[in-house]
């Protein structure tokens, strides 16, 4: 299982939010190319790119931020979420040498567009679904949908996406622990690998995600608790490399 740190880029910033909440937001770093170097250097093998700015705004706002850590770090793949809402600017995160590009709001809102994407770049494709109580929501989680999490990812199973970034909104920053049952019941319900993300705090929530790895869970993504302590990088990636 992959530990995935999070960076994410809010006004050219590493930021990390609370429930998504824009408002409610901690700095971290004015430099997310040395947030990046810090994590690369410490053994990660996939980083977690979001333009925070560019979710809400529905277009690339922190570009040169994710271009400049590409470059830096060719051997590393990179996955970005955050205002893919057409084919143009997938094809300017593809040609920059991003590895995987997230999917969200356009994955509700306009499925074909995932459809198109996975023929485009096969392989290359992940999709971000956010949900609260098992329901998803979009737009930078400003908008609840009446879609069920687990009937949205059967309509891709199809499409040949990568992965599934399964993001539980009550938990994601809050330093509160993993939605395990949720992110078990989404594994075991599509043949999609799920990469599970909110709410880890520490080793006990790797240890349990690592019992349900065998559901289909392939990775974790990290944020708050690497960035303040409660959670050691290294320490996850290794347990997870020897489980």
């Amino acid at each position: 299982m992959l530990i995935i740190p999070a960076i994410d880029l809010k006004d050219g910033k590493c930021v990390r939010l609370r429930r998504g909440i824009m408002d409610d937001s901690t700095v971290f770093s004015d430099h997310p190319v040395e947030m990046a170097e810090q994590w690369v250097s410490q053994g990660a093998k996939r980083i977690h790119l979001v333009d925070l700015n560019g979710a809400f705004e529905g277009r690339p706002v922190n570009a040169d931020a994710i271009s400049e850590i590409v470059r830096k770090f060719p051997h590393v793949p990179v996955q970005i979420g955050g205002g893919i809402r057409s084919m143009s600017i997938a094809d300017t995160y593809i040609d920059v040498g991003v590895s995987y590009l997230i999917i969200g709001t356009m994955a509700i809102d306009k499925p074909e567009f995932v459809t198109e994407l996975c023929k485009e770049f096969p392989g290359k494709i992940i999709v971000g679904l956010d949900a609260n109580n098992g329901f998803v929501a979009t737009e930078g989680w400003a908008k609840q949908t009446d879609v069920h999490v687990k009937e949205i990812a059967k309509k891709f199973e199809q499409d040949g996406v990568s992965s599934i970034i399964y993001t539980d909104i009550a938990k994601d920053g809050m330093m509160q622990g993993v939605n395990i049952e949720a992110t078990s019941d989404l594994a075991l319900s599509t043949s999609i690998p799920i990469i599970a993300s909110g709410g880890i705090t520490n080793i006990a929530d790797i240890e349990s995600l690592l019992e349900i790895e065998k559901d289909g869970v392939i990775g974790a993504i990290t944020g708050r608790a690497i960035y303040e302590g409660s959670l050691n990088f290294q320490e996850a990636q290794r347990l997870c490399d020897e489980n």
